[in-house]
């Protein structure tokens, strides 16, 4: 088990492109599906071959009626399947969001996953928590 934190971006910017390039390689980017954000996600598929949806890019789609916030919020559950405590070990304890601002409402969802620090960027916000507690009793 690793001491450093496992990082995850979530990029709710239906206009991000090619920013993508700029996220590091090897940390999971989870992305909003969009002829712009899709483009650049498939071309970065073809170069870093290597990646998984634990170390690479993952788009998810999205209601285009719905606010980034919302985007975000109804994809919380599956970013959580894949890299929570069921999944991987340790599981992720920092969520950079981009494309939208912290709001009461993301900040009461995200305390459902026990994230309890949230710090506001120029793009969005990061949230943070203590590795949550497993199911380790069996």
């Amino acid at each position: 088990m690793s001491n450093q934190p496992y990082n995850i971006f979530v990029v709710v910017d239906r206009e991000f492109g090619e920013r993508l390039t700029s996220l590091p390689t090897g940390v999971p980017v989870w992305i909003v599906d969009t002829p712009t954000n899709s483009h650049v996600a498939h071309r970065l598929w073809k170069e870093r071959l290597q990646q998984d949806h634990l170390t690479g890019i993952t788009t998810f789609n999205i209601s285009i009626n719905e606010s980034p916030e919302e985007n975000l919020l109804n994809e919380l559950d599956v970013i959580d399947l894949h890299h929570g405590i069921y999944s991987h070990d340790p599981p992720y304890t920092r969520i950079q969001v981009i494309g939208t601002a912290l709001s009461e409402k993301i900040k009461h969802a995200f305390f459902e996953y026990e994230f309890d620090e949230f710090s506001p960027t120029s793009s969005g916000f990061l949230a943070t928590r203590n590795l949550p507690a497993s199911d380790a009793s069996n």
